[in-house]
């Protein structure tokens, strides 16, 4: 268990430089609300830290609170996002003392445990990868508050591989049944399990993200204005908003800009789109005679080794992610080009379903059968019916500590601010069967 341990102490070491990286910033940056969507940065900073004393220090260790009268201030379920700007929450001086004396206390708390404990929040160290993902998807949530921020010099950039333009539009997934979600990952939420056998019939899946150029040939052949691609909510969605094309974007003459990070640039016509909804990616999808794919459709696609008759924790197999494999971890602060990572590619050769953008599919948010919160329902279970859309795969942004073919995101069907993106399925014919 001594191996664990110092790989979660180097992971609790890495997120934290992480976000402390993403509030190096001057107090007003901090301190002020961007957007209603988003708190400000410094809720958030905070936050992660409360987190980590409620369930490590205090659920795990049974360590006395440190700082119960924040409690309330913290608790994402007491004040919507656009009412957190009215809290007395911690400065910024405030709550980097904060954190760092929680997270001195749970390196202590992680010397002394016992990770072979039955203890479902002990055992295999999940305590310390429910915060450690917590806070890793929290530091995603912050770059998407800085961009809204617009910003210039805040969020570093860097390099990215070339994309690849040959290999087939689409893959084809045979019918048949395979294992979806799990029930050995030892980190893996609660709403990733059980694992459970769902037969699907045979179809195709795009081999790549839909890009801009694809996108933006949606947008001139009129698809914000053709009511016929949209479901009747969509259609009303865009009308009220006055949308015309994936957030950030602007038209300059001929030609399509994006804003990003508080940088004008041309849309990169050979990267995946991102910044578009649920339903503008429904629409485009039925536009292009084609569907999202279903929550079983994805995970199959990415993880389904048919030959070895398992799935795999990762499209290319069991190695950990790394640059070659996977945009993650903001290695740059954009999606990479198509089909710049082909040793990526899943059994069926689906390539970049890991990493650059979140994927969104047809599935509503749900248990699956068996469900069984751990360890509460907040996580996961409040949000369970049909509100929230499920969403695949990763960004840019996303760490691979909080990636895995059977992770699970999921927002409403008209959020844009998160990095997200997706790609098409259809059923295959009798013919192509």
């Amino acid at each position: 268990m001594t191996d664990l341990k110092e790989r979660i102490a180097a992971q609790l070491t890495a997120v934290r430089d992480r976000s402390l990286g993403y509030t190096a910033a001057e107090d007003d940056l901090l301190v002020r609300q961007h957007s209603p969507l988003m708190s400000p940065l410094v809720w958030d900073l905070a936050h992660v830290g409360n987190y980590e004393e409620l369930w490590v220090l205090r659920a795990a260790a049974g360590i006395t609170p440190l700082r119960p009268e924040i409690d309330d201030i913290y608790d994402a379920f007491k004040t919507p996002r656009r009412d957190r700007p009215a809290l007395p929450f911690l400065r910024p001086t405030e709550a980097r003392d904060y954190i760092g004396g929680v997270r001195g206390r749970v390196l202590d708390v992680l010397d002394a445990v016992d990770l072979a404990d039955p203890d479902p929040l002990r055992r295999d160290g999940f305590v310390f990868g429910l915060v450690i993902q917590h806070e890793h998807q929290h530091d995603e949530t912050m770059l998407a508050t800085l961009q809204l921020a617009g910003r210039p010099g805040v969020v570093r950039d860097g390099d990215l591989p070339p994309g690849l333009s040959a290999g087939p539009e689409e893959v084809y997934v045979p019918e048949g049944e395979f294992l979806m979600g799990t029930d050995s990952l030892p980190w893996a939420y609660d709403n990733e399990r059980p694992a459970h056998r769902v037969d699907l019939p045979a179809y195709w899946i795009d081999r790549l993200p839909v890009g801009n150029a694809a996108y933006a040939a949606f947008i001139e052949d009129g698809g914000y204005h053709d009511a016929r691609w949209w479901t009747p909510e969509g259609w009303r969605w865009r009308q009220e908003n006055g949308v015309f094309a994936p957030l950030f974007w602007t038209r300059d003459g001929g030609a399509w800009w994006r804003t990003r990070f508080g940088r004008p640039e041309p849309v990169p016509m050979d990267e995946p789109v991102q910044h578009v909804c649920w339903y503008e990616a429904d629409a485009y999808a039925r536009w292009a005679g084609k569907r999202l794919p279903t929550e079983a459709e994805w995970e199959k696609a990415c993880g389904w080794d048919a030959a070895a008759g398992r799935a795999r924790p990762y499209p290319w197999g069991e190695q950990d992610p790394t640059p070659e494999l996977a945009n993650l971890g903001h290695r740059a602060a954009r999606p990479a080009p198509l089909g710049a990572y082909p040793g990526g590619a899943s059994p069926y050769g689906a390539e970049q379903m890991v990493g650059d953008v979140w994927e969104w599919t047809a599935t509503w948010f749900d248990g699956y059968p068996g469900f069984r919160a751990f360890p509460y329902r907040e996580y996961s279970e409040v949000f369970f019916g049909k509100e929230y859309r499920v969403l695949r795969g990763g960004s840019w942004a996303a760490d691979p500590a909080a990636v895995r073919t059977t992770f699970r995101n999921w927002d409403y069907p008209i959020r844009r601010q998160i990095f997200t993106g997706f790609r098409c399925a259809r059923t295959a014919s009798p013919e192509e069967r």
